[in-house]
């Protein structure tokens, strides 16, 4: 997933960029509001973290920009006004959640969380996808009850397309999304990775859980749901 961090305190953006990097998300970083524009113009988003406390643009300014620009990735606010108001005009602008300074990483790493849950139809931390669950808190896998060891590239990968299940999703929409590295969007990077999702969940070839489109990308076949009894 990748995100943008809009933050104009060097030392927190950089503290806040660490800590969703090692949780596998791909950052982008704007120091005031007016370079959070323009990244929201370039890239497509799944989530933002903006502070409502930016120079040049405000972070409220900002908001209004993005949802009026037809942005739809959930917003969360971070604000060091412990005022009421200032948290509702935040939400009313649009926003999906908010956060007081100071906090924890690990109360930011679980609003974040539950908010790209939410955007995708998921309300717990358990997904299912016919027998096929992913537990998106610890981060790991289940076929059939039975745990499948992946890499966090595999995870990644495997996260996106089963939250956009029944999406075409393109090579180069999931090099954007879900990396940080300059990948060669020509280079078979990407079809590595879901080669080896194939033969992790389904080795005997009867689930089908990934098609390739040839020149389009891929989907992910199995539809959200409860676990399978």
């Amino acid at each position: 997933m990748r995100l943008l961090i809009a933050e104009d305190d060097s030392a927190l953006a950089e503290e806040i960029i660490n800590t969703l990097k090692s949780e596998g998300f791909a950052c982008d970083h704007a120091s005031d509001g007016r370079e959070g524009r323009f990244l929201s113009t370039e890239y497509d988003y799944d989530l933002a973290v903006i502070d409502l406390g930016l120079p040049e643009v405000d972070g409220i300014t900002l908001i209004h920009e993005l949802r009026a620009a037809g942005c739809q990735y959930p917003v969360l606010i971070l604000t060091a006004r412990s005022h009421w108001q200032d948290k509702v005009e935040g939400l009313e602008a649009g926003a999906d959640d908010y956060l007081t300074k100071p906090f924890h990483p690990q109360e930011l790493l679980a609003r974040i969380h539950a908010l790209l849950r939410r955007a995708h139809g998921v309300t717990s931390a358990l997904a299912h996808y016919g027998p096929i669950t992913l537990d998106t808190r610890a981060k790991a896998i289940t076929v059939e009850g039975h745990p499948v060891e992946l890499t966090g590239y595999e995870y990644n990968t495997l996260l996106y397309l089963a939250l956009n299940s029944g999406k075409t999703i393109s090579k180069s929409e999931l090099t954007e999304h879900l990396y940080d590295q300059d990948f060669d969007r020509d280079s078979n990077v990407i079809e590595v990775f879901v080669g080896r999702l194939r033969k992790k969940l389904d080795p005997e070839g009867t689930l089908n859980p990934i098609t390739t489109l040839r020149g389009l990308g891929y989907r992910f076949n199995l539809s959200p749901g409860k676990a399978e009894a």
